[in-house]
């Protein structure tokens, strides 16, 4: 049995080693990353047992995705090697003041080529939960119905479905994701938005009214993220508020998927709200304190300093 399985893309990475503009970039850093991935991996680090569905092409960027992640200990037997189709790359512009840009080259993927047909219901029928995210349908139709089969699945298992929109404009035009993704989230138990991508969903400029408005579409749980202010939460317990943990911002992409995988394991252990939302935090913001998008995750241990379990001193 697994504690939490996902669908979606992973990628190579490509970060060039000094900051400019790409054009002079000369030597790259090569990582793995991918929303879907990166919260699998983070659940990992956490304990969790967590599979991986997905496509890869069958070149080397795909051996790189699929060692990369088995190596964190996500489980990627139902990850489909795809001969016909290559491995998505992207490629990160560092520039000053502390901007980044994302380049994506991901337009006829193995993983854009994900369908219905390759999921195994046996599979997602023995997760406690499913995650799944806004990035997967807009990939393409097929994706979209994958989304949609792997949601039947759960809801007939009676297996909580956990959304995050992670709207991604340069994949789809505002309105259509807001169309699209508001009937998926009318689908979902929980969902998981940025305070922007709640405003762009609801029209609400006030988070808690962006959350309830997010409720009124169906799911028993909305957390909006709200950066620096940490995170809330609505719900049938009414209105929970917790602050950010405040640390050295290096890289904030990522962030998102730790503070995911943070929560959905304070859920799978039982945990009220609260204390739910104060891992999500510490587990975003400490991924921020290192380049890289799951570079900077924390394993269990590495938490319990910052929930007052144990001293930060280590030496």
């Amino acid at each position: 049995m697994l504690d939490v399985i996902t669908l979606g893309e992973a990628m190579v990475l490509l970060t060039p080693t000094r900051p400019g503009l790409l054009r002079y970039a000369t030597s790259f850093d090569r990582s793995v990353a991918g929303a879907e991935s990166n919260l699998a991996i983070g659940l990992a680090r956490l304990g969790h047992r967590v599979g991986w569905m997905s496509r890869v092409g069958d070149d080397e960027f795909g051996q790189c995705v699929l060692s990369f992640v088995r190596g964190e200990g996500v489980d990627v037997s139902r990850v489909i090697v795809d001969p016909a189709a290559p491995t998505a790359v992207f490629f990160k512009e560092r520039r000053a003041a502390g901007i980044t840009r994302v380049y994506y080259y991901r337009a006829g993927s193995a993983a854009s080529r994900l369908s219905p047909e390759d999921l195994d219901p046996a599979y997602i029928r023995q997760a406690r939960y499913l995650h799944l995210s806004g990035i997967t349908p807009a990939l393409s139709a097929s994706c979209r119905a994958a989304v949609l089969r792997a949601m039947d699945i759960a809801r007939e298992a009676a297996i909580p479905i956990a959304f995050d929109p992670n709207i991604r404009l340069k994949l789809w035009p505002a309105a259509r994701a807001r169309e699209v993704l508001r009937a998926l989230i009318g689908r979902t138990n929980l969902v998981l938005a940025s305070q922007e991508e709640a405003e762009l969903l609801t029209g609400e400029l006030d988070p808690e009214r962006a959350a309830r408005a997010l409720l009124e579409l169906g799911p028993a749980l909305a957390i909006v993220k709200l950066g620096a202010n940490g995170a809330l939460a609505v719900g049938d317990g009414g209105v929970v508020h917790e602050p950010v943990l405040e640390v050295e911002v290096v890289d904030t992409i990522g962030a998102g998927d730790a503070f995911a995988a943070g929560f959905l394991a304070a859920q799978l252990r039982g945990w009220e709200l609260p204390a739910a939302l104060r891992l999500a935090n510490i587990m975003g913001a400490l991924t921020t304190t290192v380049p890289g998008d799951v570079e900077g995750m924390p394993t269990w241990t590495e938490v319990q300093p910052y929930l007052g379990g144990t001293s930060l001193v280590t030496r």
